[in-house]
């Protein structure tokens, strides 16, 4: 049995888990990599007590790493895209392969790094760069190999998910939520990665260009925050027979590819509504097997070293063979891209959820149903409530079709015009899912 000597830079969460998973569970994981995988050379700032690296080499400089001839497999766990990129491009320029669970460094720069893998006969693999434990990289690119993706979307960030979470059954205030999600751990101290959505886009361009065959386009994912989403909302959504989740979405469509995250109506009978607390899930629909749904937790020291590891054993079964049988980063053949445009955010078509304060007076309802009428957008779904004592002002509740997102802005735009209309209108974007 050949041996793959392994070196890890990053012993905090993800390292310290991927180390001990390793050590623990390293019978099953050698028979299963046909080979004798060792932890050979650690880089790291700090010693971590979880874990006994006795007889380990350990490096405070992490280029030590890179730059250590008797390594096959850097696995880059020490975040960010500055010294990460730094390390990563030593490593592969060093014909070392590399996994990571990275997506910012992958989402950001794959298209960069692929090429230098390729160009250095070495690979880079991310399977925990994307929902934690969940195998959903490995899904896509081979697993669904067969299929032509139409859509997949996805609750892909545990903190976002589990805020909104709380504020269905609770009732509780946004910040409210955030400030006990910061107090166990859910949240960094500052949270806008993950409640204004930067950490689900990093995944989610992942997850489409695996799905359609395109080169990583970071920069045009539409990305909207679930900070302004209020408890009358996600009240007013269940009445509907709705939950409001933070969906990540990517659709091919004839023109183009939507690539969007933001707050999201869903049907409380899809299973994704479902999805509570920190957990992850993503439905991916293929032509030829249908919709599949994929579950798990999407963080955590040993569910994202779970991923990490299925990395190390794919690639430590590359390490000294001739021939190449890696799978393409993206799970298409890099000259074999395509070339299709990501649409605008205007240009995208989805069903609308849109709370309006009106006076609560004959001829309001008909103004506002004659704006969207005129706009070409028809109601689903209407709830008017009842004014309380000395309330000028009352909630209307409107549930569209399908509209293009430049047709519900400009209808809004109008609506928010009129006399009888008090403050902006509150809108949400409905997807079925179906």
């Amino acid at each position: 049995m050949k041996q793959v000597n392994v070196g890890i830079c990053g012993l905090g969460t993800v390292g310290s888990g991927t180390f001990n998973v390793l050590s623990r569970n390293k019978d099953d994981i050698n028979a299963r990599a046909a080979s004798n995988i060792v932890v050979s050379h650690i880089g790291a700032r700090r010693p971590n007590s979880a874990c006994d690296t006795t007889g380990v080499n350990i490096s405070a400089d992490i280029f030590a790493v890179a730059e250590d001839p008797d390594i096959d497999i850097l696995v880059e766990l020490i975040g960010g895209t500055t010294v990460a990129k730094d390390l990563v491009v030593r490593a592969l320029q060093n014909g070392k392969h590399v996994v990571t669970a990275n997506k910012a460094l992958i989402a950001e720069f794959g298209n960069e790094l692929f090429d230098i893998a390729k160009n250095h006969k070495v690979t880079i693999s991310y399977e925990a760069a994307v929902a934690g434990g969940i195998p959903i990289i490995g899904a896509l690119r081979e697993g669904l190999a067969a299929n032509k993706i139409e859509w997949l979307a996805g609750i892909i960030n545990g903190t976002g998910n589990f805020i909104l979470t709380e504020m269905r059954d609770k009732g509780r205030e946004f910040e409210d939520v955030l400030e006990e999600a910061q107090a166990l751990g859910y949240a960094e101290a500052d949270p806008t990665f993950d409640v204004e959505g930067i950490d689900a886009a990093h995944k989610l361009v992942i997850l489409s260009s695996i799905a359609f065959g395109t080169p990583l386009q970071f920069e045009k994912v539409f990305t909207e925050g679930i900070s302004k989403v209020s408890p009358l909302d996600v009240f007013y959504a269940g009445e509907l027979g709705y939950s409001i989740k933070h969906l990540g979405l990517t659709r091919k469509r004839e023109n183009g590819i939507e690539l969007r995250v933001h707050p999201t109506l869903i049907p409380k009978t899809r299973l994704l509504a479902n999805v509570d607390g920190v957990m992850n899930a993503i439905v991916v629909k293929g032509d030829a097997v249908g919709p599949t749904l994929y579950y798990g937790a999407g963080a955590g020291s040993e569910a994202t070293a779970s991923a990490v590891i299925a990395d190390i054993v794919r690639v430590s079964r590359l390490v000294g063979e001739r021939v190449n049988l890696n799978v393409p980063p993206l799970g298409y053949s890099l000259d074999k891209l395509s070339s299709d445009d990501v649409l605008p955010i205007e240009q995208t078509e989805t069903a609308f959820y849109l709370r309006i304060a009106a006076v609560d007076k004959p001829g309001v309802l008909s103004k506002i149903s004659q704006i969207l009428s005129d706009a070409g957008i028809s109601i689903e779904a209407l709830i008017q409530k009842e004014p309380k004592e000395d309330q000028e002002f009352v909630p209307l509740i409107i549930l569209t079709n399908k509209a293009i997102e430049k047709n519900i802005i400009d209808a809004i735009e109008k609506i928010e015009q009129l006399d009888t209309v008090k403050e902006n209108v509150v809108r949400i974007r409905v997807e079925s899912l179906k």
